[in-house]
């Protein structure tokens, strides 16, 4: 259960041929993918809401809190990246350190952050495909609701990721373009509006939640362990809302993915990972204050409160279709590196034999057609039917996860395979890498109990997965046993 998988097998694994991936990706494919992911839900919906029932003005600080944990981990996986370019990300790097088991655990817990977060976005794609169209794509099947906006978006985007990496990439290219416009003209326009008086209390004073405190699984653990209550505002607030917005983060790490398709990886995916997370960094900041800025956070209240609020109410009606536009262009391209890190992850997991290996099979395209579609339909079913409520919460958590374990996995890489060639070294080993995990464990510490007990029962599901079916038709459990080892 512990055997580790080398780096130079993971390597020598690349070149079968009916399971290679075609190097196509420079560093600012990269980069775009990774501003491509990042920048949707969170800067048009999230920041909005986080202001005005948790934080208050201090929500662009939550963003600060956030992409300092984001930026550590990010100069672990940009070490790792260089080191192993292969496509699976934390599994990967798990594997050639910590061996089957965790890398097992890690892969089925970015299986959840994957599948959940392609669904959650397609999700939001649809609610705001019905403000343009001025009609929710909603059709009532009896007592069932059926979102057939979520699933258009997810069948498209199968199509054009089964068609290429390159073409894909290309597609996200021109949605950044028009969503990083619309971004900039909300942040010109707004900032004529904007007054100092509205950041004033920059941190509000907490306030306790309409439930009294009376649900213990609604506490983030941190509240629960100190005694905090189920309150809002305040510093629990702050951080339970950095805790909350790391979910606008999530997907950098999705570069790391592509890693294998990448032309001179060692080079061009460090590059794509901080490039792309310093470039969103700023327009999240910037954001935030501009909105915050604009109208008292009280103003923001409730579960409705968009960018556009802040502007409906000092009469720019405009705004609103504009930033609908944007928002459906950013989350086009949320959804569609999510669902490719989520068919990346699978495929590496299946050449290895802890999927099935005939999903492994790319053919002539030089990209693993049988799994896109799997996850596409799968995808499809839960952002069709299902009503996610705080599953949110549950990307975070699995995300995090993977952080803490790719910083570890970079100490020990480091001790145990000195030799290795690194693109990218981090610098300060092993501070940076141990604050990278104290930051990520204290974001999940800020995570609701209810999130917790999901996620547990989500990882014992996978643990039977792995024992009924990974550990018996592993490939490196098949090698060790030819060779007697």
């Amino acid at each position: 259960m512990f055997r580790t998988k080398s780096v130079e097998q993971s390597i020598r694994d690349t070149d079968d041929p009916d399971a290679k991936l075609r190097k196509d990706l420079t560093a600012w494919d990269l980069t775009v993918f990774g501003v491509a992911v990042v920048v949707g839900a969170g800067i048009f919906t999230l920041t909005a809401r986080t202001a005005g029932n948790m934080a208050g003005p201090a929500v662009s600080l939550a963003f600060v809190f956030a992409a300092v944990a984001c930026g550590l981990a990010a100069l672990c996986y940009a070490e790792f990246a260089s080191t192993v370019p292969v496509a699976g990300s934390a599994y990967t790097f798990s594997y050639a350190t910590f061996g089957e088991l965790i890398a097992w655990i890690i892969g089925w817990d970015l299986i959840l952050e994957f599948a959940l977060g392609t669904s959650v976005v397609a999700k939001g794609w649809s609610q705001y495909l019905g403000t343009v169209l001025n009609t929710q794509p909603i059709w009532h099947i009896g007592s069932v609701k059926f979102d057939w906006g979520a699933v258009l978006l997810i069948a498209i985007l199968g199509v054009l990721l089964a068609m290429g990496t390159k073409l894909s990439s290309r597609v996200s290219a021109v949605a950044v373009a028009i969503k990083l416009a619309v971004i900039a003209l909300v942040v010109v326009v707004g900032a004529t509006y904007f007054k100092a008086s509205n950041l004033k209390p920059f941190v509000p004073e907490s306030v306790p939640n309409a439930d009294g405190g009376a649900s213990a699984v609604h506490q983030t653990l941190f509240q629960l362990v100190t005694g905090g209550g189920n309150s809002h505002f305040g510093w629990y607030g702050l951080l339970a809302a950095a805790s909350i917005v790391f979910f606008a983060f999530i997907g950098f790490d999705v570069v790391a993915t592509a890693a294998e398709e990448t032309k001179d990886p060692a080079r061009n995916v460090p590059r794509g990972i901080l490039g792309s997370l310093a470039i969103v960094t700023v327009l999240y900041v910037a954001v935030s204050l501009v909105l915050t800025g604009m109208v008292s956070y009280k103003d923001l209240q409730g579960n409705d409160a968009t960018l556009a609020t802040a502007f409906a109410i000092h009469g720019v009606t405009w705004a609103k279709n504009l930033i609908s536009i944007g928002a459906l262009a950013g989350l086009t391209t949320v959804v569609m590196v999510l669902f490719l890190g989520q068919t990346r992850v699978l495929f590496a997991m299946a050449r290895d034999g802890l999927m099935p290996r005939k999903l492994a099979h790319t053919g002539s395209k030089g990209t693993p057609v049988r799994i896109t579609a799997i996850v596409g339909v799968v995808c499809a079913v839960l952002a069709g039917f299902v009503d996610f409520g705080t599953l949110e919460e549950m990307v975070n958590i699995g995300t995090l996860f993977a952080f803490v374990l790719v910083s570890v996995g970079v100490v020990v890489l480091r001790r145990t395979r000195p030799d290795l060639p690194r693109g990218f070294r981090v610098p300060l080993v092993p501070l940076i890498p141990i604050l990278s995990v104290l930051a990520c464990a204290w974001l999940m510490f800020n995570l609701s109990v209810e999130t917790w007990l999901r996620f547990v029962i989500w990882m014992a599901i996978g643990m039977v997965v792995y024992f009924a079916y990974g550990r018996r038709h592993s490939l490196l459990n098949g090698r060790e046993a030819k060779t007697g080892s």
